[in-house]
């Protein structure tokens, strides 16, 4: 190594090369050094569900208590911050056997691999884009950096739809009410004391009321029970009744509600009932309802539920969550016959293959799809959803088994919670927008094809619609829109971002966009913008639009990281 002295010694004749080596060997030196003390994020998997590494926390880091002498060699050459069993990232036989790591270098992974490949048999690193998370500390068995003070349950529908992402930014806010027009609950409960308000008296319908208010808004980082996705808003619930004139759901509107939650429904279209929506939605509130229940093999697509039909309406309806392809969760029927169940993005529940040969293609039951119309607009998970009403008649910790949308709408109620917290001068005729364009495009999965155009915009991703949110109003940010296909809708989009981009995206057909940017708008590839005869594609640059309030950011350093 060359001392900074030989280095001048060296370069004496020449003080110009001399001073610029000197600056690159002190840049170089800065930017090794920062490498250096960057954390590492990592999982890895143990060959056996047996094993159980033992650490124990001094000054801030963990020391490994365990008798593998080999093993602490090669741990104690590091400082590590966690290392601790999670059900994330880790399906199937991995699910136990699946660690996640915080360390201070990248080659812990490598050392543990190839050192003790008798204790560990794969292992994978966390992008630092994947690293910009928030977990409470009742978030499950999924949880890496919260821990875990509440129930023992797998959260993986949170995991799934980007939960921890999403209170990267906001975890909610308690003046943003999310209306809760369902069965009875107790605002006393742990989970929705000191922040709930019951305006009118309902009937308790199996609980069904406390499970659907606990997937909105269950009180997080309570050290109990489970988070709701916009833990940290506020309750307002009435009752479900008023089909015609849906007086309940305009008082809700007018005692503050941003979005009101609708797991219920009926087949019956009434005039009056539209006309109230159009009066709560121009108040600024945002209406979700459940698609409802019936099969596809009952409905075949073609039977509307309100108020999910209604205009001005987000209309929800289900999608599988956990396993990664149909190869990973294979199940066998008393006959014999092979079928998958959950599989990741598809619109069904169970599926089977042709000929009873699980190297063929699968298709999805139609009898295990939710009901599915051209109304629908966006999916949630419904299988394996927590049912707090369980827990609370019956002291059982259940998951719930069918694929029922009463379950998956309160995931997008909670979803709108957190971006009008986050940003409460959204304009709620943006929100549908934003949801749409953040989901998760599921056209390409071949057994849904047979569903296309029933399905909405795909599966729910609520770290990317927060996300989208915070990048839309942030001057220094770039909007990115991508990845996306759709024939039909009314897109409204404002952005003050530095630039908005549109990549491997389409709008055409049905579908009209009006695009409104203070900055820049870029068509990157794979953008087609082919409107038919009655559609339009507006995109205007209006250098004079500026944001009506603040952002209300979990963690304000949040906008320097």
């Amino acid at each position: 190594m060359i001392s900074i002295n030989n280095l001048f010694m060296y370069f004496s004749k020449d003080k110009n090369m001399f001073m610029r080596n000197l600056v690159l060997l002190i840049i170089f030196s800065f930017n090794f050094s920062v490498l250096a003390q960057e954390e590492s994020w990592f999982y890895i998997r143990v060959h056996e569900e047996s094993v159980n590494l033992n650490f124990e926390e001094q000054n801030g880091h963990l020391n490994y208590t365990g008798e593998d002498k080999k093993l602490a060699s090669t741990l104690n050459k590091y400082q590590i911050k966690a290392f601790k069993k999670t059900y994330r990232n880790a399906v199937g036989p991995f699910l136990k056997r699946t660690y996640f790591v915080i360390s201070d270098s990248k080659l812990l992974m490598d050392d543990l691999l190839i050192k003790h490949s008798d204790l560990f048999e794969g292992g994978e690193h966390i992008l630092e884009k994947d690293k910009k998370i928030f977990e409470p500390n009742d978030y499950g068995l999924t949880s890496t950096i919260g821990g875990n003070q509440g129930f023992n349950l797998n959260l993986d529908y949170l995991d799934f739809i980007d939960a921890p992402k999403a209170w990267y930014y906001t975890t909610g806010n308690p003046k943003i009410l999310i209306g809760i027009a369902d069965g009875e609950f107790d605002v006393n409960d742990p989970e929705f004391k000191g922040k709930s308000k019951r305006l009118r008296a309902s009937t308790i319908s199996k609980g069904h009321g406390y499970t659907t208010a606990s997937l909105a808004a269950a009180q997080g980082d309570n050290g109990y029970g489970v988070p709701g996705v916009c833990y940290d808003c506020g309750i307002l619930a009435t009752n479900y009744s008023d089909l015609k004139n849906y007086k309940n759901l305009l008082e809700l509107s007018q005692q503050g509600a941003k979005v009101i939650n609708c797991s219920f429904g009926t087949r019956t279209y009434y005039e009056t009932a539209q006309e109230v929506i159009n009066e709560i939605y121009n108040n600024g509130t945002i209406i979700v309802a459940a698609g409802h229940n019936p099969s596809w093999s009952e409905t075949q697509g073609e039977v509307l539920y309100y108020p999910a039909s209604y205009d001005n309406v987000i209309s929800v309806s289900g999608v599988m969550h956990r396993y990664p392809e149909p190869s990973t969760n294979i199940q066998y029927e008393e006959s014999g016959s092979p079928y998958a169940e959950n599989i990741r993005y598809y619109v069904g529940r169970t599926m089977g293959f042709e000929d009873r040969d699980i190297k063929k293609a699968p298709r999805i039951y139609p009898i295990s799809i939710a009901n599915l119309n051209p109304e629908i607009d966006i999916l949630a998970p419904s299988v394996g959803l927590f049912l707090y009403a369980d827990y609370h008649t019956k002291k059982e910790l259940n998951m719930a088994k069918y694929n029922t949308t009463s379950g998956s709408t309160p995931l997008v109620s909670g979803t709108v919670g957190l971006m009008f917290s986050l940003y409460p001068c959204l304009p709620h005729t943006e929100v549908e927008t934003i949801l749409k364009l953040s989901a998760t495009n599921i056209d390409h999965i071949e057994a849904n094809k047979p569903y296309f155009g029933h399905y909405g915009a795909g599966a729910l991703n609520t770290g990317d619609a927060i996300k989208m949110v915070y990048q839309l109003y942030n001057e220094d940010e770039i909007t990115e829109v991508k990845n996306q296909y759709f024939d039909r809708w009314n897109f409204k989009l404002t952005t003050l971002s530095k630039e908005v981009q549109l990549q491997n995206i389409t709008f055409e057909k049905e579908a009209n966009l009006n695009l409104v940017a203070k900055q820049s708008i870029v068509l990157k590839p794979g953008t087609i913008l082919k409107p038919n005869k009655d559609s339009k594609m507006h995109l205007l640059i209006n250098p004079s639009i500026s944001s009506d309030c603040d952002m209300q950011l979990r963690d304000s350093s949040i906008v320097e990281k």
